[in-house]
């Protein structure tokens, strides 16, 4: 079932709630290393980590989100070339739901549109702020290509 409209923010969660949403095991760092068999474990199920500095706005995917973007192992993201493969509204609620979670230290689960190459795609976005001294400095969680829940 598809949105009608943007979402409202009411997927957005308090950051002790982080073991919760985090059913795929816990992120309480950005330098978490998964071992190569669990990256291709995570990849072949539609599932990969992400993590985005928020000063330089660099970005850092595993292996499961450069395939739900489609996107060239050998070319790094970055933040606003990815933005475009978005569907609008989804860019909106998105946008929306991450800068609250950066303004008020809160955790965010969001399913997002995308389109690419005539190919649309739906994942779902679960995030957390990675805090330093109650200062937001980088979100980090999953991406989960959740497209056949859509169809």
């Amino acid at each position: 079932m598809k949105p009608a409209e943007p979402l409202a923010l009411n997927h957005s969660w308090p950051l002790f709630e982080r073991g919760q949403r985090f059913d795929l095991g816990r992120l309480d760092a950005p330098d978490v290393n998964y071992a190569a068999a669990d990256d291709e474990w995570l990849a072949a199920r539609g599932i990969g980590r992400w993590h985005c500095d928020l000063s330089t706005l660099r970005l850092s995917w595993s292996t499961g989100v450069f395939n739900i973007f489609d996107w060239h192992r050998d070319q790094m993201p970055e933040r606003l070339a990815v933005l475009p493969l978005y569907q609008s509204e989804s860019l909106s609620a998105v946008e929306r739901l991450r800068s609250y979670a950066i303004r008020h230290r809160r955790g965010f689960t969001i399913d997002a549109g995308l389109r690419m190459a005539g190919n649309q795609r739906w994942m779902r976005v679960i995030g957390v702020p990675v805090c330093e001294n109650k200062r937001v400095v980088a979100l980090q969680g999953w991406k989960i290509d959740v497209t056949a829940e859509y169809r």
